[in-house]
């Protein structure tokens, strides 16, 4: 891997599913069968910078119990450096997936007490950021107490050195929507990249179209706004000037972790246009929907396979057939 680092500091959760083949729980009068698969959005955000190929250090607390050495063995067999994640004696946060008859999942999480959320203070202040261009983070890292209000701070500290970019990942089921209203205008001053969902959005400003809502987060201080539209693709603004990009022709398998890879591969070209490293400097809404359109690929392989299975950077340049091969493939018995 060559090129400047991305730091993404945030969550690993054990997601489990029902069976993908079936799309229904293997019930028996012994009990149901689901099959868990290492996900949480930051994590799935690392996993995919560093297939892609962009050099990759994950900032998590990791439990030490068997679901903690799963995260470990997916993140380092994808190439992603685990210097600086801290060996937790906390539970992993475990997530049951339930996926409707479109591969949309809604989660139920079982969280409370467990490593993510006990960031102390001086764990960050240890955090190894030399080299590092770009930190991204969000999701439940960045709300849930007591380590969120702690990574809110450390993002003051980093931004003197790198671009920031956050993913708010709204998880009402967890964190009440007001709960993120709240913080959002904190987390616009400090980033300098927002990236969130059409869903996010109807939870943050509910009401507001796209277009409107990126002009509410440019004025809060956020210079690049891109919100996901799943099928419809992607708008994308900076500093006001819209862009916007189609999403792939995808069979989708299921949703999980395509916006975790989306915003991989915005993150992934802006580092190789070599905007990274400051507050965007020189970019241009031209660049903004070359990135854009590369991430709505990564997205679109991620939703043709079961899970949050990002491509590595040899799927993403096979050209348009890659798409449908790799769905094929994930459906191929096994």
């Amino acid at each position: 891997m060559t090129g400047p680092r991305v730091t993404v500091l945030g969550e690993c959760v054990a997601d489990a599913f029902t069976d993908p083949a079936v799309r229904a729980p293997v019930t028996t009068s012994r009990g149901i069968t689901l099959r868990v698969l290492p996900g949480g959005g930051p994590a799935n955000t690392a996993v995919a910078l560093a297939r892609l190929g962009t050099p990759t250090r994950f900032l998590g607390r990791i439990s030490h119990d068997v679901f903690g050495e799963l995260f470990r063995t997916h993140l380092t067999g994808s190439g992603v450096d685990l210097t600086g994640s801290v060996s937790a004696h906390e539970s992993s946060t475990l997530a049951v997936a339930d996926l409707d008859r479109h591969g949309q999942a809604a989660y139920s999480f079982h969280a409370e007490g467990t490593a993510d959320w006990q960031w102390t203070s001086g764990e960050l202040a240890a955090v190894p950021l030399r080299g590092t261009a770009c930190l991204h983070t969000g999701s439940l890292a960045l709300i849930r107490e007591p380590g969120g209000t702690r990574v809110e701070e450390y993002l003051r500290t980093v931004r003197e050195h790198a671009t920031v970019s956050v993913d708010p990942n709204v998880r009402p089921r967890l964190v009440p929507p007001a709960a993120y209203r709240t913080r959002l205008p904190r987390w616009c001053e400090l980033a300098d990249i927002l990236r969130l969902s059409e869903d996010d959005l109807e939870l943050l400003l509910p009401g507001a179209t796209p277009e409107e809502a990126c002009d509410t987060w440019h004025s809060m201080g956020a210079r690049l706004v891109v919100v996901t539209l799943g099928g419809r693709g992607a708008l994308a603004s900076l500093d006001g000037e819209r862009v916007t990009v189609p999403a792939p022709p995808t069979e989708v398998v299921d949703t999980v972790g395509a916006g975790d890879s989306f915003t991989a591969g915005l993150l992934h070209r802006l580092a190789v246009l070599g905007r990274l490293g400051g507050r965007l400097g020189g970019l241009t809404p031209g660049e903004v929907a070359e990135s854009c359109s590369y991430a709505a690929r990564v997205a679109a392989l991620t939703c043709a396979v079961p899970g949050a299975d990002p491509p590595w950077a040899c799927d993403v340049a096979a050209g348009p057939d890659a798409i449908a091969g790799r769905g094929a493939a994930a459906r191929l018995p096994r």
